[in-house]
């Protein structure tokens, strides 16, 4: 779409790149505005010299996303890391290893090797210490024979808020029990199961929410929380009942200031034994990744040992 000259279609193809870097309420006016700057700059530039390349379904790159830093209690810090996969219909495997490594320190740093198709806001997490300092890690990806490297350090600009936005909406709750513990924002927690190769293994979740982000954004019809299944490693395929279970209403306490609360289930199968993690997400009424901010979604992982 143009306007005034503009091609601001540019704008939304530099997106990957940078809606990852969701900053603080008070710098997000100035970040927009540098985005902005760079985006009207560069459709200038492409409008000259080159055309906007068309979407493919397959046979394109994934770059990593870096979406911010946090501190956590204990003094150390979380880096909060994405992704972008051009392959708009092709789920790509990348093992760990030299085409999918995190240095140094690496090459495994907790990243998934499933990539599924377009922008995966903040998948996983990486620790690192209190005295992390100026360091940088990179995360090295090549894919269909593109390489694509990202920095990741703790840079005062991708400092983030992922467990209040400011509207003071906050993630959702994920506990795999109405008991729980719940736990929210995108450190996440996990849990261990079995199953075997070729039988359906179950998968239930209760989740809570305060329901700020439902009113915000003017949705009311169906529950406030929203999760999604996926596999994020594991050397065979899975198969979900359904990869978007329906929350349904439940009765149990759930952790303050949360007013909602609700469980969803759904069945995996493995297609082959092996170490498997699953990763599930759950977002509020605001979406995957949270309108352009750095809140407000949950992780969790499943670890399955199939036999």
């Amino acid at each position: 779409m143009r306007s005034g000259g503009v091609d601001f279609s540019l704008q939304r193809r530099l997106q990957p790149a940078f809606s990852g870097h969701r900053l603080k309420p008070m710098l997000q006016t100035k970040a927009r505005a540098t985005f902005l700057m760079i985006a009207l700059a560069g459709a200038s530039w492409a409008q000259a010299s080159l055309p906007l390349e068309p979407y493919h379904d397959n046979g394109q790159s994934i770059t990593g996303a870096f979406e911010g830093w946090f501190q956590n209690a204990d003094g150390t810090f979380s880096l909060l890391v994405g992704y972008y996969n051009r392959n708009q219909k092709q789920t790509v495997e990348v093992p760990i290893g030299p085409s999918n490594r995190i240095e140094p320190g690496g090459p495994d740093q907790g990243q998934p090797t499933l990539f599924l198709p377009g922008r995966q806001w903040g998948v996983f997490t990486v620790t690192v210490p209190k005295d992390f300092g100026e360091k940088k890690l990179t995360w090295t990806l090549v894919v269909n024979g593109k390489t694509n490297v990202i920095p990741i350090s703790l840079h005062p600009l991708y400092e983030v808020s992922p467990f209040k936005d400011a509207s003071d909406n906050t993630p959702p709750f994920i506990g795999f029990s109405e008991n729980g513990p719940f736990v929210q924002g995108p450190r996440g927690q996990s849990e261990s199961l079995m199953a075997t190769a070729g039988s359906p293994l179950t998968l239930a979740v209760w989740v809570a929410d305060d329901a700020k982000s439902q009113v915000a954004v003017g949705r009311f019809a169906g529950p406030p929380v929203t999760v999604a299944w996926s596999k994020f490693r594991g050397p065979g395929t899975v198969t979900f009942a359904s990869e978007r279970p329906a929350v349904q209403q439940a009765s149990f306490k759930p952790p303050p200031p949360a007013i909602f609360s609700g469980s969803a289930t759904t069945t995996a199968q493995f297609s082959e034994p092996g170490e498997y993690i699953l990763r599930i997400v759950a977002n509020d009424a605001s979406g995957d990744g949270g309108r352009g901010f750095q809140c407000c979604w949950t992780n969790a992982q499943v670890k399955v040992t199939v036999k």
